[in-house]
C-alpha cells in the first residue's frame, strides 16, 4: 500500500534482450511474471526478444512454447534452410513459414498491447525500431544474425539482428509513469554456436547440417580451438554483452533478471524447456528482491 491506501501498480514494460537460443528464458519469465500478478503493459524486444516477445503481444506464447518444444536436432536441420551464400548460412523462410502456421501475421499495430523490434541497419549504420507494419517482417529482421541469416533489404536498408546496435533496448521500452521497467537480460559474452550445430561429431549423419558443420570445422587454425563461425559468434557476443551491460547502467531498470551466466549455447533450440525453466527461476527471485525492497522503502519511510 502507498501513502494514500492505493496498491502500488504491477503493470510491467516488459524489455527482452537478444541471445539466440538462450531467450528461450523469455518465456519463463513472462509465465512468473503473469503467475504473480503482475500485467504486461507492453514489450519491446531486440533479437530472440523480438521472436518470443512478439508471440506474447500475439497471445500465442504458449502456442510457439510448444511448436518450440518438438523441436529436436534433425527439426533443426529442417527449418535450417540452409544456403551456402558468400554472406549467409540459412534463409531464415522456414522458421518464419513455421511460425505462420500457428500465428497468421498481423500488423503491429493491431495487437493487443504496444510492441517494438530492433533491428539494425548496416547500409546507414543506425538502429531501427518496428512499431507498426507486419509483425513478421519486424522479427524477420530482428532475428537475422550476421552471418547466419541472410540479411533484409528494405527501403533502401540492408537489416540484421538488433543486437548489433542495441541487445537490451531498455530505452525503447514505452514506461508510463508508474510502471515497473523490467528487463531480462540473457547476453553472454561467452555465448557459443551450440555444441551439437556446426561441430565434427556430426561429419557421419546423413544431413545437411552434417555436411555443413563437417565443412566449417575443419577450416581454422590447428593451434586454436576456433573456427570462423565461432570466432564470429564470440566477437558478437562480446560486443552485445558490453551494450547491453552499457544500457543498463544508463538506463536503469526497477528490475533486472540477470541470465548472462546461464551455460547454455546461441543454438541450443532443443533445450526451450529447460532454458525456460531456468528463466522463471531468475524472474521469481529478481521479484522476491524487487517487493521486498519495497516494503524496506515503505518501513523506513514511516519510521522517519
Amino acid at each position: 500500500m502507498n501513502l494514500f491506501g492505493k496498491k502500488r501498480s504491477k503493470k510491467v514494460q516488459l524489455c527482452l534482450a537478444s541471445g539466440g537460443a538462450r531467450g528461450y528464458a523469455h518465456i519463463g519469465a513472462i509465465r512468473e511474471l503473469q503467475r504473480r500478478g503482475y500485467t504486461i503493459s507492453s514489450v519491446t524486444g531486440c533479437s530472440m526478444g523480438s521472436l518470443v516477445g512478439g508471440m506474447f503481444a500475439a497471445g500465442k506464447l504458449e502456442e510457439f512454447t510448444q511448436l518450440m518444444q518438438t523441436v529436436d536436432k534433425a527439426k533443426m536441420v529442417a527449418f535450417s534452410d540452409v544456403s551456402l551464400s558468400l554472406n549467409h548460412v540459412m534463409r531464415g523462410k522456414r522458421v518464419i513459414e513455421k511460425l505462420k502456421e500457428i500465428v497468421p501475421d498481423v500488423n503491429i499495430e493491431d495487437l493487443p498491447i504496444p510492441y517494438c523490434a530492433i533491428a539494425s541497419d548496416l547500409e546507414h549504420g543506425k538502429q531501427v525500431e518496428f512499431r507498426k507494419g507486419s509483425l513478421y517482417d519486424a522479427i524477420r529482421a530482428s532475428i537475422s544474425i550476421p552471418l547466419f541469416f541472410e540479411t533484409v533489404r528494405r527501403d533502401n536498408m540492408v537489416l540484421v539482428d538488433g543486437g548489433i546496435t542495441n541487445p537490451l533496448p531498455v530505452k525503447q521500452a514505452s514506461q508510463m509513469p508508474g510502471d515497473i521497467l523490467v528487463a531480462v537480460n540473457v547476453c553472454s559474452s561467452f555465448q557459443t554456436v551450440g555444441s551439437h550445430f556446426f561441430h565434427e561429431e556430426t561429419a557421419d549423419q546423413d544431413n545437411g547440417k552434417s555436411f555443413f558443420g563437417s565443412l566449417i570445422s575443419h577450416i581454422k587454425h590447428p593451434e586454436f580451438d576456433f573456427n570462423f563461425v565461432t570466432l564470429a559468434m564470440r566477437n558478437i557476443s562480446l560486443m552485445m554483452k558490453e551494450n547491453a551491460d552499457l544500457n543498463i547502467q544508463i538506463y536503469k531498470p526497477d528490475i533486472l533478471v540477470d541470465l548472462t551466466d546461464t551455460p547454455y549455447a546461441v543454438f541450443d533450440f532443443d533445450k526451450v524447456t529447460e532454458i525456460a525453466g531456468v528463466g522463471g527461476e531468475r524472474m521469481r527471485d529478481a521479484l522476491d528482491a524487487w517487493e521486498e525492497s519495497q516494503k524496506s522503502w515503505f518501513s523506513r519511510l514511516f519510521k522517519s
